[in-house]
């Protein structure tokens, strides 16, 4: 059993680098649900929701985590009342104003991964904004999927590179895997859904092949740092082969 108490006191240079997730992706679920319970409007859940995830985003610098994906809008979620996909979109406009600069000088460096033409120009330019002005940072690297679906994501990178004249012959998944949203960054290690959801919902259908799952019934505005630690705990867990299998201890012992 992996000893994950130092680890799980901020100590993370104590913990072995096989336990710890390189790159977690969050389905962030239950804002909506969070705020009903209070008897208040579905926006103060997504409010909530984004001091969450600030909150996320410092616990995950402090761990050492290098990669953090979160699912913030997906393609999917025009369907909801205008009244509510306005206010998400306003919150982009908040978000990047409120905590732009104290994530910048953490060295967190911002990418938005999604179809960009349905969203607004203000929209577009507060994102673009965003990742210009962190492009030069060298510590975490969060990932914001808004208007993002992983059907989607599939279908653009194969027109990006019949675009660029890839050859049929010199299509491979490594070659694809460059032309995804998420060509930067290696695929995920760790999943997590809050919610009490057990789905992936069009999330990063190609990276997550092999991430391990973990799904919890806590709302994400609840999401803390105690949640994630049981999440990285949980992947600790895992026996990860890759489809391929654990060698014996003989089998070790003679290769050594």
């Amino acid at each position: 059993m992996v000893d994950l108490s130092n680890f799980l006191r901020g100590g993370a240079a104590a913990k072995p680098d096989s336990a710890l997730p390189r790159h977690v992706a969050i389905v962030m679920d239950g804002n909506g649900r969070w705020a009903k319970k209070r008897f208040m409007p579905r926006i103060f859940g997504h409010k909530f929701g984004m001091e969450a995830l600030v909150r996320v985003i410092d616990d995950c610098h402090r761990r050492g985590i290098q990669y953090l994906t979160v699912y913030a809008f997906s393609s999917e979620n025009w369907k909801r009342p205008d009244e509510e996909v306005s206010g998400l979109m306003n919150l982009v406009l908040v978000g990047v104003s409120k905590y732009l600069a104290r994530l910048a000088d953490k060295g967190v460096r911002i990418h938005v991964a999604g179809d960009r033409s349905k969203v607004s120009e203000r929209v577009c330019q507060a994102w673009h904004h965003a990742e210009t002005t962190t492009a030069g940072n060298t510590g975490l690297e969060l990932t914001v999927a808004f208007n993002y679906g992983g059907r989607w994501d599939i279908v653009q990178a194969c027109k990006r590179a019949i675009a660029d004249g890839l050859a049929p012959e010199a299509l491979s998944e490594e070659a694809l895997s460059k032309y995804m949203a998420l060509g930067y960054a290696p695929d995920p290690d760790l999943f997590i859904r809050t919610g009490g959801e057990v789905r992936i919902s069009n999330f990063l259908l190609w990276q997550l092949a092999y991430a391990e799952l973990h799904f919890t019934d806590c709302l994400w505005p609840d999401f803390d740092e105690a949640e994630l630690d049981k999440a990285i705990a949980v992947f600790a867990s895992r026996d990860r082969r890759f489809g391929g299998v654990k060698p014996s201890p003989s089998t070790q012992e003679a290769s050594a």
